[in-house]
């Protein structure tokens, strides 16, 4: 079966029924996923629940990495 979900604002199909944020993240090729915050139609998902919530066919979602550093000269 095929899943279709924005992710990124791109459309995209994944060939899978079923998955979880966290084989989402490994099955799209996410680099440092503890690096990662992950928003699905607009609203943030704790890092605990990425084992847990399960990615529906129209979700809209968003791989977001947050930078650190920089600083004041």
């Amino acid at each position: 079966m095929i899943m279709k979900l924005t992710i990124n604002g791109e459309k995209k199909e994944v060939v899978r029924e079923s998955m979880t944020v966290k084989e989402l993240l490994a099955q799209q090729g996410v680099e440092m996923p503890d690096m990662v915050s992950v928003q699905i139609n607009g609203d943030f998902l704790e890092r605990d629940a990425f084992d847990s919530r399960i990615v529906k066919e129209g979700d809209e979602i968003d791989f977001l990495y947050f930078m650190g550093g920089g600083g004041s000269a």
